[in-house]
């Protein structure tokens, strides 16, 4: 697919050249929503827009494929699916993911960006807490969760279920887009600038390719230093907030020692030692490995808006909740060991709401929490 040129109108190309660089907040995606960049046959629903990011909508139908893939250069997902899928069915009515298979599920949304705009996704919050792998795929993709200058086309998303079985519907919403405008990431001498300024981090900065933060294995104030996913547990609807006991489907983890061996396999949820905060003209994004302190993910579902744990927007701080699961072979964490890093990326503009203020927001001045879908403990 080639991507949109630019146009040949000198006053519209510098116009272009001049639009700020950042990610774009809520009020430019109702822009690009009226031009028709972002295109949907359904309209938003009220919470669709969020500071940084837009939701994503489930469509009616999941295919059911044999392995995961990628569109490739030159090639349609829907060509893919011919090849790679089994079956399909309805989720009108509600359907259930299986636990270890793959799906994929065309998306209510689609794009027609410009030549200089382009998009990261990601799983949204309570999706990564489910141990959810959901990630974007589209026509002519090469990277997961990764829409280049200019896309035209269909979305996808590729959900695999790896520790419960969920129940889910047309217009749910499992992942998140995020619009680009050039060099957005903050490199370390800006994000050391940005630190002495506005002082992101609580306890000493540890910066290297972005914010490092270490895991909290002796909580104070918690009684449960995590929570680690039982293999056996029944079906999670998506649409149920608050209704499972978290005895069901989690196993509560204590460390008195501060230290926890991961087992490969299994699926882990913990807490940052850290309280961070997003200032309102930033967001964030959590790097999901860190490839020389260990074998295993920390997160799945990576954005922060801007305002998330700032004072500004009702916070006064918040921990990251993370995602970890583990491989190759058993690994040792210990209390204060770093285990990820925090990539800050500069907005195009204020956004007109912040994380947690009048919004719902699920998750602003979090300690450790399991998703949405479970009571407090």
């Amino acid at each position: 697919m080639t991507a949109p040129a630019f146009p040949e109108n000198p006053a519209k190309t510098l116009a272009a050249d001049a639009a700020p660089r950042g990610v774009l907040p809520a009020q430019d995606l109702r822009k690009m929503l009226a031009r028709g960049e972002i295109v949907t046959p359904i309209p938003p629903v009220s919470d669709q827009i969020q500071p940084a990011s837009l939701d994503l909508r489930l469509g009616a139908t999941a295919w059911r494929v044999r392995a995961s893939f990628l569109a490739g250069q030159g090639r349609r997902v829907s060509d893919r699916l011919q090849e790679f899928g089994m079956h399909s069915m309805a989720l009108e009515g509600g359907a259930v993911l299986e636990k270890g298979c793959v799906y994929v599920v065309p998306l209510t949304e689609s794009l027609a960006l410009p030549a200089d705009i382009h998009a990261v996704a990601n799983a949204k919050s309570s999706t990564g807490r489910l141990d959810l792998l959901t990630r974007l795929i589209t026509d002519e993709g090469t990277e997961f969760d990764r829409v280049a200058p200019g896309y035209s086309g269909p979305l996808y998303a590729e959900i695999c279920p790896r520790s419960f079985s969920v129940l889910v519907r047309p217009g749910m919403r499992l992942n998140q887009i995020r619009f680009r405008r050039g060099r957005v990431v903050l490199d370390d001498a800006e994000l050391a600038v940005l630190h002495a300024e506005q002082r992101l981090v609580s306890g000493a900065a540890h910066i290297s390719d972005g914010l490092g933060f270490s895991v909290d294995l002796r909580p104070v104030d918690e009684v449960l230093a995590g929570w680690r996913a039982r293999p056996h547990a029944g079906v999670i609807d998506l649409d149920r907030i608050g209704a499972y006991d978290p005895a069901d489907f989690w196993d509560p983890l204590r460390t008195p020692d501060g230290r926890l061996i991961l087992d490969p396999g299994a699926f882990y949820i913990l807490v940052s030692r850290e309280s961070v905060h997003i200032p309102p003209d930033h967001a964030a994004e959590m790097a999901p490995f860190l490839a020389m302190a260990g074998e295993f993910r920390v997160h799945y579902a990576g954005f922060f808006d801007p305002g998330f744990g700032h004072d500004a927007a009702g916070g006064a701080g918040a921990r990251g909740v993370l995602e970890v699961r583990c491989h190759e072979a058993p690994f040792v964490l210990e209390h204060g060991q770093i285990v990820g890093r925090l990539v800050y990326e500069r907005m195009a503009a204020r956004p007109e709401t912040l994380y947690g203020a009048g919004i719902a927001s699920h998750y602003q001045g979090q300690g450790l929490k399991l998703s949405k879908h479970f009571r407090a403990p």
